[in-house]
């Protein structure tokens, strides 16, 4: 039987992007690799997928069942292109909503991207292209290590408690017509899907999920997204309890997309949000 949030009457179907078969680690080098290495050392596989309007039931939904809530969100923020003001006045912003909205005792704002098409193209500092690939942006081994990275002097008693990567997706201007963003019910994906890529930079290697195509997944996305609306996504918890731990995630071309429609503008900041000890019920 379904369940609700699986009766979105609402749906697109759209080709989404995935991770092709493959026998061997996937490597993406996010620089230019050396002389005769391929950038990306895999194949995509499209598939064909079907995408539910979330909005009839976005009161329902839970970061702890599917991975994923959309929230209203206001912010002060003149100039989401200046990387000064992002990290002076948004991340405060994000950090304060991340802890209102998961009830962790702390939220730290660490990172964040900026994303335009044409911008990117154009080669305008700082700015990405959206990405157009099913993923999860952290691992079972490059959640801690985040923690590790950003925090070292106190990773090891953080890392004693529960602790998840929460991203705070918004548009910069909106409708959001062209673009948007698909995010998979986390309780649809099954453990092999899950597929751990190296991330190959100058200094380090990274670990994402590339995302296996399986059609039992099911995928949702908010259409016309308006500037003052942001998603929650959560791509690692440390807790192995049943509730959600990788949200996959990825941008689709919409078949409703009008012609002419502007180019989705988006920011995403990436979070930790640890969590005070759970106390031991008293025995009787």
């Amino acid at each position: 039987m379904e369940t609700d949030i699986e009766q979105a009457a609402e749906r697109v179907t759209a080709v989404m992007n995935y991770l092709a078969g493959t026998d061997r680690k996937p490597v993406s080098y996010m620089y230019q690799p050396p002389a005769g290495t391929p950038v990306r050392s895999w194949h995509i596989a499209r598939h064909p997928t079907e995408i539910r309007n979330a909005r009839p039931l976005a009161r329902r939904l839970s970061l702890d069942r599917e991975g994923f809530i959309l929230i209203s969100q206001g912010s002060s923020v003149r100039n989401f292109y200046d990387d000064d003001e992002v990290r002076r006045v948004y991340y405060p912003e994000v950090e304060r909503l991340v802890k209102e909205a998961s009830g962790a005792a702390r939220v730290f704002a660490f990172d964040h991207n900026v994303r335009c098409g044409p911008k990117a193209k154009r080669g305008e500092k700082g700015i990405r292209e959206p990405v157009k690939y099913a993923h999860n942006d952290y691992t079972l081994k490059s959640g801690p290590q985040r923690v590790r990275d950003l925090l070292p002097g106190e990773a090891d008693a953080l890392l004693n408690n529960r602790f998840a990567v929460i991203n705070v997706w918004r548009p910069i201007r909106g409708p959001v017509e062209e673009m948007p963003l698909a995010v998979c019910d986390a309780r649809t994906i099954a453990p092999q899907d899950l597929v751990a890529t190296d991330l190959k930079y100058p200094d380090r290697t990274g670990e994402v999920h590339s995302l296996a195509y399986n059609p039992a997944q099911r995928w949702f996305y908010f259409p016309r997204m308006q500037a003052d609306e942001a998603i929650l996504l959560k791509c690692y918890d440390s807790a192995d309890d049943g509730r959600a731990r990788f949200t996959a995630h990825g941008a689709f071309e919409d078949p409703a997309t009008p012609p002419g429609a502007p180019a989705r503008e988006s920011i995403e900041v990436r979070t930790l949000a640890f969590f005070a000890p759970q106390r031991e019920s008293a025995s009787t």
